[in-house]
């Protein structure tokens, strides 16, 4: 090796032991001709000491050296003197006098410091990612992804799992996000896509015997992208024969419990809450509800239906809902006349109000409502005095989404949200499928291969949105960690499914044949979830954006300012390939 110790472990025990230490010049300061340098490497920082008494050579170079340079130092460990110990650091109570010092690498100077305390914007940050990276809170983030993948592999080891690899070359099978397509060049015109999930995969590991599989997954998907997005990104992928619903509650329960113990020593409360789609709709107006407060929404569509109030009564008449929200606190009229104008940029019409006081309700729109009535809304919202109940009147789907937006507002506004709080719950009996307006048919809510509830099968032909069905999804702190469901293994059902979707048999085979030709050869009862592993280690670590757990990201426009990519291939690769452009180039 060509050190001793790393920069992170000497302390005083090891005063008056030889030492050798490399790292990278952190900084440099010269006190009246002494020269102190702060080596670092991954593991933290020592002090080392260029003295020109004890070392003339050593202490020229020393002079030389830039930020960044790469170094060696050989010398002996000594304590620091009275009232120069830097307690924040736990190499923070020595210093190493060095004897002997080379330079390994030199260093241009860096486009930014590497302090943690430095202001860096983001295209320089992914520009110089291995500049990024090598300051001690990325270290730190990139430390607690590693825990959280070993204490997963840990934890499923220990009930039986097998860790499996799935290809990274597959068929396309178009569902959902758009395919990454990789063209073969030994089968002139096809083309491979790169995985969006293992689901047909670990589905196929079930018939195959395997009974419990696991995987830190690596999935692609060509959408557009947010924070919580990226092209690629890491998966924690199950699946399991033989279990019910509360069997794998249980398991993925017992999982995030591990993971936050032994990543983030948090103990995490199990078992989680459990709300069904439609209880998580109708009080927090949307399936993935932040439980860290309160705060619910209330349907008063049939206690306002009969006022005289012309929008809520055209509404109504019109099939939408009349549905509201009651914070705690007074709030001014400005505040008030803001929250109006942030529905409006969401999608509502506007939003009617009224303030609870101590003789009922008052407002410009009071007046069209009942003493009765009146009463029956306070009643309902359990309305306190000094507060606001804010009505959003419209269609359910946008009512619930308008309220969803403003609950959050407000919490922000409220101040409610608690720090280092975590509230997971399981959102469970999701709908089946979904009206797609823009092209006029059913699609699935989440994947066709989604087992129905078995006393809705009867409406899969003639009333495909009553169908429910076994799929639930893990919800923390409002942010979806993953999806799963107890899955089809009926092939007269799976038919029926992809009749509802317009898949015909002969469409069926062409896409998921060899999916289908498994079940031909017994299979079990099986289930599983796919949990966003770079969303867990984030939100453990208290950042909404995943790109500060991932190594290397790439930005919103799917690039990587680091290495260019995606870039211009030579025209002998498109050549080996078969393909050619049928546009210009910019």
């Amino acid at each position: 090796m060509l050190r001793t110790h790393t920069c992170g472990e000497i302390t005083e025990k090891s005063t008056g032991k030889k030492v050798v230490l490399a790292g990278w010049v952190q900084s440099s300061r010269d006190h009246g001709g002494v020269i102190f340098i702060d080596l670092r490497d991954r593991y933290g920082i020592t002090q080392i000491v260029c003295d020109p008494s004890h070392d003339k050579t050593v202490h020229a170079m020393s002079s030389k050296l830039g930020r960044e340079y790469v170094i060696r130092a050989h010398g002996k460990v000594r304590g620091r003197p009275e009232g120069m110990t830097n307690p924040k650091l736990s190499t923070g109570m020595i210093e190493v006098l060095v004897d002997k010092l080379e330079v390994l690498s030199e260093s241009e100077t860096p486009p930014f410091e590497i302090d943690d305390r430095a202001e860096v914007s983001e295209e320089l940050r992914l520009k110089y990612r291995y500049l990024d990276l090598r300051r001690p809170v990325m270290r730190h983030h990139l430390e607690v992804r590693h825990r959280a993948a070993q204490a997963a592999r840990k934890y499923f080891s220990g009930l039986g799992f097998l860790e499996i690899e799935t290809p990274m070359l597959v068929k396309s099978t178009p569902e959902g996000a758009r395919d990454y397509v990789v063209p073969s060049r030994v089968h002139p015109g096809k083309f491979y896509a790169l995985p969006q999930s293992p689901q047909l995969y670990k589905q196929i590991l079930q018939v195959a015997g395997m009974d419990r599989y696991f995987q830190i997954a690596r999935c692609l998907r060509d959408e557009d992208l947010r924070a919580d997005r990226q092209p690629e990104h890491t998966q924690i992928d199950v699946e399991m024969s033989f279990v019910t619903r509360d069997d794998l509650f249980e398991t993925f329960e017992g999982l995030m419990k591990s993971i936050f113990k032994e990543a983030a020593d948090m103990d995490i409360k199990i078992p989680f809450q459990r709300l069904s789609h439609r209880e998580a709709m109708e009080k927090y107006g949307t399936d993935k509800p932040d439980l860290r407060y309160s705060l619910g929404l209330t349907d008063v569509t049939e206690i306002v239906s009969d006022s005289d109030f012309d929008v809520f009564r055209k509404v109504i008449q019109g099939g939408g809902i009349v549905k509201c929200i009651n914070p705690k606190g007074e709030l001014t009229r400005n505040e008030i006349d803001d929250l109006i104008k942030f529905c409006q940029g969401h999608g509502a019409k506007g939003m009617a109000w009224m303030r609870v006081t101590e003789k009922g309700l008052e407002s410009n729109i009071a007046k069209f409502f009942s003493e009765s009535t009146r009463k029956k809304l306070i009643d309902a919202v359990g309305a306190e005095p000094n507060s606001t109940i804010m009505f959003i009147a419209d269609k359910e789907s946008r009512a619930n989404d308008v309220l969803d937006r403003l609950r959050q507002e407000l919490a922000r506004r409220l101040k409610l949200l608690p720090e280092n709080q975590y509230k997971f719950c399981w959102v469970t009996d999701f709908p089946l499928f979904e009206w797609n307006e823009d092209e006029q048919r059913w699609e699935p809510c989440h994947h066709m291969f989604t087992m129905p509830h078995p006393e809705d099968v009867a409406f899969l032909e003639k009333y495909p949105g009553k169908v429910r069905c076994s799929q639930y999804d893990l919800v923390l702190n409002g942010i979806e960690l993953g999806s799963g469901s107890i899955r089809i293994t009926d092939p007269k059902i799976q038919e029926a499914v992809m009749n509802v979707i317009g898949i015909g048999q002969d469409e069926a085979r062409k896409r998921f044949g060899f999916l289908l030709d498994a079940f031909r050869y017994g299979v079990p009862p099986h289930g599983g979830i796919g949990l966003g592993f770079d969303r867990i280690v984030a939100m453990m670590l208290g950042f909404s954006d995943i790109r500060e757990v991932i190594a290397f990201p790439r930005n919103k426009a799917a690039e990587n300012p680091m290495d260019d990519s995606p870039s211009d291939i030579e025209d002998r690769q498109l050549k080996e390939l078969h393909l050619k452009f049928d546009m210009l180039k910019k």
